[in-house]
């Protein structure tokens, strides 16, 4: 129940964030990832290791996407509080992603094969609906070019951020038997 929760949640913070960017409202994600937020703390047996890898997540995501903007690949609407960088709407799906990994993502963790090709076909798709559903975000390049960079990244982020998140839950069970 609380793998289907975790996914459940996630999409529903998907759709506002994206949702609402797209459709002038940036912060309509908030509150879900708020709800979200405390939902995931209350059930998690692994609350360190899930709010350092938040932290992880949402750094890497800042620094990949604001990478995209800078190539001039996309453009994100709504790009509060700066044009030039990944947006919070945006961060905030960087957080909720995070929350997923040790959680209904776990699978993954140690099927990198798995990961990287989730991440290469998932990471564009995600995108595809987010510019051309709901018009948070536009492609300023070939589409081409933005999906192979959308690929590239997430085949990369993917795998990264499900280890990250295993080998925190890892040193917090290791942190627990001394």
């Amino acid at each position: 129940m609380k793998t289907l929760l975790n996914i459940v949640f996630f999409q529903a913070l998907w759709l506002t964030s994206v949702g609402g960017a797209g459709a002038g409202y940036w912060w309509l994600g908030l509150p879900v990832l708020a709800v979200f937020l405390i939902y995931h703390f209350s059930v998690s047996n692994c609350r360190r290791a899930d709010a350092q890898l938040l932290v992880a997540s949402v750094g890497l995501g800042f620094i990949a996407d604001s990478a995209l903007v800078a190539l001039g690949l996309l453009r994100f609407e709504q790009a509060v509080p700066w044009a030039n960088f990944a947006p919070i709407w945006i961060l905030t799906l960087w957080a909720g992603f995070a929350l997923t990994l040790n959680h209904s993502m776990a699978f993954f963790q140690t099927r990198p094969v798995g990961a990287v090709l989730f991440g290469a076909f998932g990471g564009p798709l995600a995108y595809y609906f987010a510019a051309n559903i709901w018009k948070a975000v536009i492609f300023t390049a070939p589409p081409l070019h933005v999906y192979g960079a959308l690929a590239l990244v997430w085949a990369i982020m993917t795998p990264l951020l499900l280890k990250i998140g295993l080998d925190l839950q890892r040193k917090g069970v290791e942190a627990e038997r001394t």
